[in-house]
């Protein structure tokens, strides 16, 4: 076997390795159990990969360990024991009788303080030593022999098979995995009947070249007349299962062990004899391997697939970060639908008539004196409401209050109601805009499942209660609805010409606006309550583009264009001033009463799984280009 040269100093090497393995060892599976089930599934190999083959196994003084391995009744166990120098192991002609894994440890290291607790590592426990042979027959933690004379100076594993069984349950499978990935090298032990079964090659190729590259021995057993042609080709095909067509560049040695009587009766040794001629024999190929050497290039095989498929891990993490961004993003967008069909309609009487209060108190004295006398005020518009009211087209102040209370409690059920059953759809839409968006839908992430669960479990007419008794607090004009008014009454009277603030009859007639008392806003597409109808503009509420309201004024017949674009043009803010204090209220209500714990939630788990995939990448950037390739060299 010809090994490459000893690497350079692997800047992997050392205790900064060791934290930055680590980190990605424990950060990874946080992460994915975080955010994707599945992909925590699928980190499982790549876990044991580092536990089983890297995290204690770089100190280059630790022994070659060697995997005697194959399926049922292949010969195992003979083959251990002759090369172990001892009959440690049972044998017979019954499939799957050793149920856990026996070392075979050289006496040079079985003394050694802590040595025996490093093996056991990968396995979860400290190998004991062997009492008694039949201790194998049952399942359980690992046993250890010292090897005998003329033994190689390796660690030797007899392993359970792993195809013992039947409908896809293997009884032994999961001890002779974990046996098999601590390895460093394997001895696959085949026969005619499963040199070419591809359930055993694929379990033993998956072992080899899954996460970094190991090299293997193949022994064929086979009776002592096979010719030698067949035995070669044999073991030329499971070598190219196993590795392709570069199979030769990793395969120590091929190996034919033939069939003999006296041996399975226990009165001689296997004859195992190498294919190539002159090639040394299994047990020199064995002692002539350089642990160091060839551990390194395990690790660096290893490392760089850790490596890179630590890096797919973190993107698919990272994508399902973005889809908790969307859904949060979703989520927020179905609340504002919901704020919006709540307050589809403005108490616009009382909020203008609050505007008209603050806008007269900064009144110039001589306007006042006007506004007192009525001059100015009460003749332009006494005919037009006298007229109105007689047609029977206008409501007294009370019953417009009352109308209001009654259309913001429907709008409110209607809007909890909605948005509770759209919270717990399958998906939600994505976009501003009620309804269906052209953007689609977003669905629930798997991480949000068990928030869902819980608010699903959360009694509905609780939440609704809970939101309609604060109704009155969501129509009321309060402070920062007051306080917005001043500031937009201070900046028209800086916008008025010379011609405003000689007559006003613009302004004062917003005393009269109020009383008319059939004034309405209507967010969505109502209909205007008859006369006149103003569009005003609105831009940017509740996340949605333009959005257009309807003023219904039935006694602004009288205004002339200039005037009627003036009221236009206040109308708007006005209405803006109370949508934004009131949908704050009720934002903080729905989410207090509805969407908070899933918001919470969600914020949770977007600051924990940026915060570990943040950790991840400094790791892999910190550890970037170190390690090898799958190439043997």
């Amino acid at each position: 076997m010809t090994l490459p040269a000893s690497p350079p100093a692997d800047p992997w090497d050392g205790e900064a390795f060791h934290r930055r393995l680590l980190r990605l060892r424990e950060g990874l599976p946080r992460l994915a159990g975080l955010l994707d089930p599945e992909l925590a599934a699928l980190l499982a190999p790549w876990s044991r990969a580092i536990d089983r083959r890297l995290l204690h196994r770089f100190d280059p003084r630790f022994p070659l360990v060697a995997a005697v391995c194959g399926g049922g009744s292949a010969g195992k166990s003979t083959l251990f024991n002759a090369l172990a120098g001892g009959r440690f192991s049972p044998v017979g002609g019954r499939a799957g009788m050793n149920r856990r894994v026996l070392f075979a440890v050289p006496s040079a290291f079985a003394g050694t303080p802590g040595f025996l607790d490093a093996l056991g590592r990968p396995f979860g426990a400290t190998p004991r030593a062997l009492s008694r042979p039949e201790e194998l027959l049952e399942p359980g933690e690992p046993r250890f022999v010292v090897s005998g004379p003329g033994a190689p100076p390796v660690i030797l594993l007899d392993t359970p098979d792993f195809d013992t069984g039947g409908r896809g349950a293997y009884v032994n499978r999961p001890a002779a995995q974990a046996a098999l990935e601590a390895a460093d090298l394997l001895i696959y032990l085949f026969t005619n009947a499963t040199y070419a079964n591809r359930d055993n090659t694929d379990f033993i190729a998956g072992l080899l070249t899954g996460i970094g590259r190991r090299r293997c021995l193949l022994v064929y057993r086979c009776y002592a007349g096979y010719p030698a042609a067949e035995v070669a080709e044999h073991s030329r095909t499971v070598a190219r299962n196993l590795y392709g067509e570069d199979a030769a560049s990793w395969v120590v040695g091929r190996f034919r062990l033939d069939e003999d009587n006296r041996v399975a009766a226990g009165r001689g040794a296997p004859r195992v004899s190498p294919l190539e001629p002159g090639a040394p024999g299994l047990a020199e190929t064995l002692a002539a391997i350089d642990p160091g050497r060839l551990r390194r290039e395990i690790h660096a095989a290893t490392l760089a697939d850790v490596h890179e498929q630590a890096a797919g891990f973190l993107l698919r993490a990272r994508a399902g970060l973005a889809r908790l961004e969307g859904y949060r993003g979703a989520l927020l967008q179905a609340q504002g639908r919901a704020i919006r069909r709540a307050l589809a309609h403005v108490p616009m009487e009382a909020v203008v008539r609050r505007f008209a209060a603050v806008w007269a108190a900064g009144d110039p004295p001589a306007v006042r004196f006007m506004r007192r006398a009525g001059a100015v005020i009460e003749f332009p518009f006494r005919a037009a409401i006298g007229l109105l009211r007689r047609g029977g087209g206008q409501a007294p102040p009370a019953d417009a209050e009352r109308t209001y209370a009654r259309r913001l409690e429907e709008d409110l059920v209607a809007a909890v109601t909605g948005l509770h059953q759209e919270l717990l759809q399958p998906a939600l839409a994505a976009g501003a805009e009620a309804g269906p968006a052209p953007g689609g839908a977003v669905a629930v992430p798997e991480a949000m499942r068990p928030a869902l669960e819980e608010f699903s479990r959360r009694p509905f007419r609780e939440m609704l209660a809970a939101v309609l008794a604060r109704r009155e607090e969501i129509g009321a004009v309060g402070p920062a609805t007051e306080a917005k008014l001043g500031r937009l009454a201070r900046r028209f009277r800086r916008r008025m010409g010379l011609r405003e603030k000689t007559l006003q009859t613009f302004w004062a007639s917003l005393n009269v606006l109020p009383a008319a008392a059939a004034v309405t806003y209507v967010l969505a597409t109502g209909d205007a309550v008859g006369g006149t109808t103003l569009k005003v503009k609105l831009a940017g509420l509740f996340g949605a583009k333009d959005l257009y309201a309807l003023v219904a004024i039935p006694v602004t017949h009288g205004l002339r264009e200039a005037d009627r674009r003036q009221l236009e043009a206040m109308l708007g803010p006005i209405a803006a001033a109370w949508l934004e204090e009131s949908s704050a209220r009720l934002q903080a209500l729905l989410e207090e009463h509805l969407t908070g714990p899933l918001l919470r939630r969600l914020e949770e788990i977007l600051a924990e799984g940026r915060s570990r995939a943040a950790e991840i990448e400094a790791a892999l950037s910190a550890g970037a280009g170190t390690g090898g390739g799958r190439d043997a060299g």
